[in-house]
């Protein structure tokens, strides 16, 4: 098997990297805080071209996970309350969290293996489920992500005419000890933060385990399916 991390320089991205390493699976990694061959920025597609076409000059890939996320960066977080909303920090987590998911789908899925099994995931959340939402706030995060969820769907009935072998699907890590999260910890239950390396070999046993019928569906850490 031979795999490709985008956000590998990020806790999970790079936990992942090392995991598939030490199984002795090839595997190139793209970050946006990589130099050279290795950048890739979601939020400009001709780095993801660029990306695409070293990795098609390198193998053919069976294994495409993207793990990035916006959640908080300076002075924005998550927004409590409607009046929070902010138009420019909501495109910003669109940009990040969905569409550029669905560009790196648009650029590396025509790589990936037919008539055989490959599979494409990217990193979303428990909190993008519609039918999960019980706290509310949150409006850009949620949005962005179950409009990931959506796109990952999509892709993976079209895709399902070029390789019907194929996986689909969007993971929910859990919460990971790392940047992104740690600001909001300190509701977690005992045994419910997960350091990188360990939710890294927790996401690849569940990949490990899918099926072409899992396609198009949100998976948690657990293996077990979130409802949209």
């Amino acid at each position: 098997m031979s795999a490709v991390v985008i956000g590998a320089s990020g806790g999970i991205g790079a936990a992942l990297v090392e995991a598939l390493d030490e199984e002795g699976t090839p595997v190139l990694g793209f970050a946006r805080a990589f130099a050279g061959d290795a950048h890739i920025d979601l939020e400009d597609e001709a780095t993801i071209a660029a990306a695409a076409e070293r990795v098609s000059r390198s193998f053919t890939p069976e294994l495409v996970i993207v793990a990035t996320g916006l959640l908080h960066s300076g002075e924005h977080g998550p927004e409590k309350a409607i009046r929070d909303l902010d138009p420019a920090w909501a495109l910003r987590n669109f940009a990040t969290n969905a569409i550029g998911p669905a560009l790196v789908a648009k650029h590396f899925l025509p790589l990936m293996p037919r008539g055989k099994r490959g599979v494409f995931a990217a990193l979303s959340a428990r909190v993008g489920s519609i039918s999960d939402n019980t706290l509310g706030g949150w409006y850009s995060y949620r949005a962005s992500k179950a409009a990931l969820n959506q796109f990952i769907r999509t892709a993976a009935i079209e895709d399902k005419r070029r390789n019907d072998r194929g996986v689909i699907v969007a993971l929910h890590p859990g919460t990971v000890d790392t940047a992104l999260s740690r600001p909001f910890q300190g509701a977690v239950q005992p045994g419910r933060l997960f350091d990188p390396p360990r939710a890294a070999v927790q996401l690849l046993d569940v990949l490990d385990g899918l099926k072409p019928p899992d396609s198009g569906k949100l998976f948690d850490w657990e293996g077990k399916e979130v409802s949209p």
